[in-house]
């Protein structure tokens, strides 16, 4: 097990354009006083990524002018209309010559996922050929982490809002699961109800 977490860059998709939140960008949602995905960026940094790329799509440009990602590779994604599997697509690609050797992935709609689970999923990369996940009670979530050598063959499936479910079920018997339902809460915030879970 290699102790160089620098190989690993933090990958944050933030494209989202809350449809089932009245078209709030997901980025922008108000959360401890700030922009949601400023906390997410921080959650990554906070868990061990000195790098991190953010997949940026609705609302882009209020995002740029609202948050601060300094130190941020920002990606846009004008194909955010797609789903999730576009911004993994746009992700990847963005990190492809950036020497990263594997990507923790996070998305900006779930803070209950903290710096805890993500140093947790971060510690098991060992090599590029790496396929790690957060697991609640056994269950697969995010945040996951996906070697470079896995990258083409993610790119190739991610469609739609499935992002890299099925290329994980395909490879799910080298996935290594790391529970984290002890130090997180893997709700997602769609609806106006999952408001309440924002402070």
């Amino acid at each position: 097990m290699t102790e160089n977490k620098d190989e690993v860059a933090g990958l944050l998709l933030a494209a989202g354009g809350g449809r089932r939140l009245g078209g709030r960008p997901k980025a922008l949602l108000p959360h401890r006083g700030r922009p949601l995905v400023e906390h997410a960026v921080g959650v990554l940094r906070a868990g061990g990524c000195a790098r991190v790329h953010v997949v940026l799509g609705a609302g882009a440009d209020a995002v740029h002018e609202q948050a601060s990602l300094s130190g941020c590779v920002l990606v846009d994604n004008p194909r955010w209309e797609e789903g999730m599997g576009s911004s993994l697509r746009a992700g990847l690609d963005s990190l492809a010559d950036s020497g990263a050797r594997a990507a923790l992935v996070s998305l900006v709609d779930q803070p209950g996922i903290g710096r805890e689970a993500v140093a947790r999923v971060l510690a098991a990369y060992a090599s590029p050929l790496t396929l790690a996940a957060a697991a609640y009670d056994g269950e697969r979530g995010h945040p996951v982490l996906f070697g470079a050598g896995h990258w083409a063959g993610i790119a190739a499936t991610a469609t739609g809002d499935r992002g890299a479910r099925a290329y994980l079920k395909a490879h799910e018997d080298t996935v290594t699961l790391v529970e984290c339902g002890d130090v997180a809460r893997a709700y997602d915030i769609d609806t106006e109800a999952d408001l309440v879970h924002l402070e």
